[in-house]
């Protein structure tokens, strides 16, 4: 397959563009596209043949259920039977956004959407290329990240590329997404209502709202259908293996250099993904290593900044395992606001290897 990449303003979608887009996804084709939150790869939801395309392209695991994205919050009716009044109240909050809602089901969504479940997850996004192309397109569209499963997630057409040039049909490059991490997913099919994966809408937002919503850590096995997508123990991963550091700032950078030192000692050529804050009291410690082409430092965002830390997460991680480490030492910037969203995401690169300290 040829994978054909056509630019549109993010600001000023140009029409004909779009209307090739829509018409590809009406026709059962694979559309990969910008949102607020990361690249989507899409397929219209309710063409059972269509979705498992996605499937294939990323090979993703059947138990792992999609989003189903929607042109406005008045087509819920075309997926959900049933929207308790706390879902609905949050959507109006909220949509369009990084919000994404678990709602019982309608029995025209496939099965293969929902991982067998009789539930489906639903957002309606904010990206003015998506809007656009949802609208055009007319028909609900299935879209996890456009990315390998289990990869880093896609922010720029260069990562779509990277991991699915040939296996989509069209990529429409609208240029980085803003926000950077995927959407928050509440679930109303259980009450009280669970957040099952922190994203771009935080917490304490959610909270404002429908102050009843639980934050509940998950951990799943592709074996089992999932609930939500983002609940896989190892997600989100590089090719190096990745060790996240938790704890106060001057211990963990106390720990996470004298590991550096230790991993170089031993021949291993170290990546270190952390804050610039971070990377600033590091910097004394990896003066020498650094020069020696032992150890490779990316930053993303600082403490002080978590909109941009989540704007630059993935961009870094793939940049850094693309230098050819063999190790990546990681910090987070904390777990309140979107910092949770961002040690969500390091967690599960880490398949379990976090240090605290």
């Amino acid at each position: 397959m040829t994978t054909r990449v056509l630019s549109v303003d993010p600001d000023h979608p140009d029409p004909a563009v779009i209307a090739e887009a829509a018409e590809a996804l009406r026709a059962g084709k694979l559309v990969a596209f910008p949102t607020e939150t990361v690249y989507g790869l899409g397929a219209n939801a309710l063409d059972p043949a269509a979705v498992a395309r996605i499937f294939e392209a990323k090979g993703r695991p059947a138990t792992d259920p999609l989003i189903v994205h929607l042109a406005h919050i008045g087509q819920l009716s075309l997926c959900a039977s049933h929207v308790p009044p706390a879902a609905r109240k949050l959507a109006l909050a909220f949509w369009a956004g990084p919000l994404t809602i678990i709602l019982p089901k309608k029995l025209t969504v496939p099965d293969s959407v929902t991982a067998g479940l009789p539930s489906v997850a639903l957002r309606v996004p904010s990206h003015r290329v998506a809007r656009a192309l949802l609208e055009m397109a007319g028909v609900p569209v299935a879209a996890p990240s456009a990315n390998r499963f289990s990869r880093p997630s896609p922010t720029t057409v260069a990562h779509v590329l990277a991991d699915l040039a040939g296996r989509v049909d069209i990529v429409l490059d609208g240029g980085p997404t803003d926000i950077g991490l995927e959407s928050t997913i509440v679930d109303f099919t259980v009450d009280p209502p669970v957040m099952r994966r922190p994203g771009g809408l935080t917490l304490e937002q959610i909270r404002t709202v429908v102050p009843e919503v639980v934050a509940v850590a998950q951990q799943g096995s592709e074996h089992v259908a999932q609930v939500a997508p983002g609940q896989l123990t190892r997600h989100y991963a590089p090719q190096a293996e990745l060790t996240l550091y938790e704890g106060a700032v001057d211990r963990v950078v106390h720990r996470l250099a004298a590991d550096t030192r230790t991993l170089t000692a031993q021949g291993a050529r170290v990546g270190i993904l952390a804050p610039e804050d971070d990377l600033l009291a590091l910097a004394p410690d990896l003066a020498g290593l650094a020069s020696a082409g032992r150890v490779e430092v990316r930053p993303y965002g600082s403490r002080s900044d978590p909109a941009r830390a989540a704007r630059e997460l993935f961009a870094a991680l793939r940049a850094l395992d693309a230098t050819g480490v063999t190790h990546i030492l990681a910090t987070s910037i904390g777990t309140d606001g979107l910092g949770l969203a961002v040690q969500d995401r390091l967690s599960r690169a880490a398949e379990g290897r976090v240090r605290r300290v």
